[in-house]
Order: C-alpha cells, then sequence, then structure tokens
C-alpha cells in the first residue's frame, strides 16, 4: 500500500471512530439519569473511555499514514474502532432501556457485553511488534498466538452465558445456551492478566537485548506503562468515597489522562520524535513522584502530631494545619535536591559521578595556583566526565 493511499484509509477510519462514537456518546447522554444508575453505567467512565480510545485511533491514524508498513498504527486505530462500536451498541441499548423503545436493543446490548473483551489480545499484540512493527524474533510467534487464541474462551463467556447482560441487567441475554455456564466456569480476567503478562514479559526480554534507538524507544514505552502500573495501585490502596458521582467522575478523568499518555508516548517513540528527550522525562517523574510522596506522608504525620499535642490547648482550631502547611513548604527544597540526589546516584550514576568529580575541582580550583597541576587536574576531570578518545589542553601565551 502507497503511503498516499495509507494516509487517505487511515484518517478514513479515525473519521468513522469519531463520528460512530459521538453518536453513542449522545444516545447515552440522553438516557436519564436514574435510568443509567439503575443499570449500573457511569457517564463519565464511558466518556473517558471513548477519549482515551479516540487517542489511540488518532495516533494509529498518524503512524499508519506515515510509516504503513508498522502494524501498530493499524492496531491502534483497530482499538478506536472496538471502543467506537461498544459505544454506539451501549448507548443505543440503554437509549432503548430508558428513553423510548428500538428494534434490536437486545442483540445491541449482547454486542456491548462481549465486544469490550476483544481490546486485550489488541493491545498485547502492539506490545509485542513494539517499536518496530516485528517480533523480537520467530521464537515468539507462540507467544502472539497465544495472546490471541487465548482471548475466546473469554469473548465466549460473556456472549454464551445465559441471564442478564452485566451492562444491562434488565436484558436477558439473547443468545445464551442453556449449560454455557457450567462449561465456562472460570475467571475470564486470569486470562487476560496471562495475555497482558505475555507481552509485558516480552518488552521486558526486548529492552533487556536492546542498545542506542531502540533502547530510548522502549523507554518511553515503560515510563506510560509504569505511570499506568502506578495509578492502579493507588487507586487499589484508596478506599471509596461516599460521594460515588463525583468520585467515579474523577477516577475516569485520571483513567483517561494516564492511559490516553500510553498511545502517545508510543506514537512519540515510533516516529521518534523528540526520542532522547524521555530520559529528563524519566528522571523529572521519578523525582517529583517521590518528592510529592515524602512530603505528602510528612504533612499527614505533622497534622496527626500536632493536632494530638495542641488540642489539649488550642481546642480543635486550625493551628495543626497551618504549621504542618509551612513545615512542608520549608521542607520543600532540601527534600527536593535531597530526592535529586538519591535519584541520580542510583539511576544515573554517570552524571551523578560526572556531578560529583566537577565538584570536587571546583573545591580545588579555589586552592591551587600552579598552573601545569590545574592543567593536569582539568584533563583528568574531562576525561571521567565525558570519556573523550583524546584530550589536548591549549594555553595562550602571555606577551
Amino acid at each position: 500500500m502507497s503511503r498516499r493511499r495509507a494516509g487517505w484509509v487511515a484518517w478514513s477510519l479515525f473519521a468513522t471512530c469519531v463520528a460512530v462514537s459521538a453518536v453513542g456518546v449522545l444516545l447515552l447522554a440522553l438516557v436519564p439519569a436514574e435510568s443509567r444508575q439503575r443499570d449500573g453505567e457511569s457517564f463519565a467512565l464511558s466518556v473517558a473511555f471513548v477519549l482515551v480510545m479516540l487517542v489511540f485511533a488518532l495516533v494509529g491514524g498518524i503512524v499508519a499514514s506515515r510509516m504503513p508498513g508498522n502494524p501498530i498504527g493499524w492496531l491502534f486505530l483497530s482499538l478506536g474502532g472496538i471502543e467506537s462500536a461498544y459505544e454506539l451498541a451501549n448507548g443505543y441499548a440503554h437509549y432503548s432501556l430508558g428513553v423510548s423503545t428500538l428494534p434490536a436493543a437486545a442483540y445491541a446490548a449482547w454486542f456491548a457485553e462481549w465486544s469490550s473483551p476483544l481490546s486485550p489480545p489488541v493491545i498485547a499484540l502492539a506490545a509485542l511488534l513494539f517499536p518496530n512493527g516485528q517480533l523480537l524474533s520467530w521464537r515468539w510467534r507462540p507467544v502472539a498466538w497465544f495472546c490471541v487464541l487465548a482471548d475466546i474462551p473469554v469473548l465466549a463467556h460473556y456472549a454464551l452465558r445465559p441471564g442478564p447482560l452485566a451492562g444491562a441487567p434488565s436484558i436477558a441475554n439473547p443468545l445464551g445456551v442453556d449449560g454455557a455456564s457450567r462449561l465456562l466456569k472460570f475467571e475470564p480476567d486470569l486470562f487476560v492478566l496471562a495475555i497482558l503478562a505475555g507481552a509485558a514479559v516480552a518488552v521486558l526480554v526486548r529492552f533487556h537485548r536492546s542498545r542506542g534507538v531502540e533502547r530510548q524507544q522502549l523507554k518511553w514505552f515503560a515510563w506510560s506503562a509504569g505511570l499506568m502500573t502506578g495509578l492502579i495501585l493507588i487507586s487499589a490502596l484508596v478506599p471509596e468515597g461516599a460521594d460515588e458521582g463525583a468520585a467515579s467522575s474523577a477516577a475516569g478523568f485520571i483513567f483517561a489522562v494516564f492511559l490516553g499518555g500510553l498511545p502517545v508516548s508510543a506514537g512519540l517513540a515510533i516516529l521518534r520524535y523528540r526520542l532522547y528527550d524521555i530520559d529528563l522525562v524519566i528522571n523529572r517523574t521519578l523525582v517529583y513522584g517521590g518528592l510529592t510522596v515524602l512530603l505528602a506522608a510528612s504533612y499527614l504525620g505533622s497534622v496527626l502530631i500536632l493536632q494530638l499535642v495542641l488540642n489539649p490547648v488550642t481546642n480543635e482550631s486550625d493551628l495543626a494545619v497551618a504549621g504542618s502547611t509551612l513545615a512542608v513548604a520549608a521542607l520543600f527544597r532540601p527534600v527536593r535536591t535531597r530526592v535529586q540526589a538519591v535519584v541520580d546516584s542510583r539511576f544515573y550514576r554517570a552524571r551523578y559521578d560526572a556531578a560529583r568529580t566537577l565538584e570536587g575541582f571546583a573545591s580545588r580550583l579555589r586552592d591551587e595556583l600552579d598552573l601545569e597541576t590545574l592543567g593536569v587536574d582539568l584533563r583528568g576531570v574531562v576525561r571521567e566526565t565525558m570519556a573523550p578518545a583524546h584530550v589536548s589542553l591549549w594555553l595562550r601565551s602571555q606577551s
């Protein structure tokens, strides 16, 4: 396929995803909130998923139009297509239940029930092929086939089990098979985790063997995946709030932002746009992430301690909060410096050693007056920090 034709096809697919998703979201927005809540449907979460998958489709369109031979762009477009079809079917079914009866609404709800599990194998294949669109070696072909075939029981579980549909409990599965519950009695999430685990192992092995440009590309992918993993862990530790509507909206927005970063970072890596900025991005993420955790823990701890100490005297005033805020503000700069040093010493050892070497040379420079000794020290510092093939020092003679 020529690049021009590929661009036309890619952007046509992206426009289709946008149009179909917009219709699905509009139908869902017309459903009364009481009806959506009764069926356990969150409008904010649906919008968040639409935005995420449209980001996948957008990046897929850019990659596919510029690099038609790389299948990752087409895989990202297919993710957008899957989500847009799901949103249309889901919105159609809920509109039929909550506003006006539409034909084949049960089949639309049935399609929405099993179409969403199509995404994990597509994501896994994209990870297996990242960044150049090829498997690490022919030995990874069974893993790719496993990612596809392992999803078949999951699809069958959602498509054939009888009884109410999970997305629309008031609708019974129109294609449910009696006895399928006994045959398909397993936890589908385990299959999904196995699919994603196979892809994660492939990415780790490729990163271990990578060098140069490919390693920088994989760093972008690993950075986004690490942020997503951290978000999932934090979400699992946070207890459910009393206001479920606000919590759902906030969670949907945060999930959209972090998950949407995955295709963006993948696109930057594949197209090699500002590729080597990833080292600075990772450094800043580690520093400010660790700084946030430490300051938040210090703030909560100081508030609790000051409240215990001051409550008998101040009778529940805001003095503890104010004092803790001032203490955390004062700790910001020294803690940031310390965290930066720890991150550099652990993950950026060469730069850390270079900085220490320069600091040592600067301290000796204040006391050393002999020009020849300074020249020897300067050449040694350049060798240690920059590791050139040859070092020469030229001094201008005084007339």
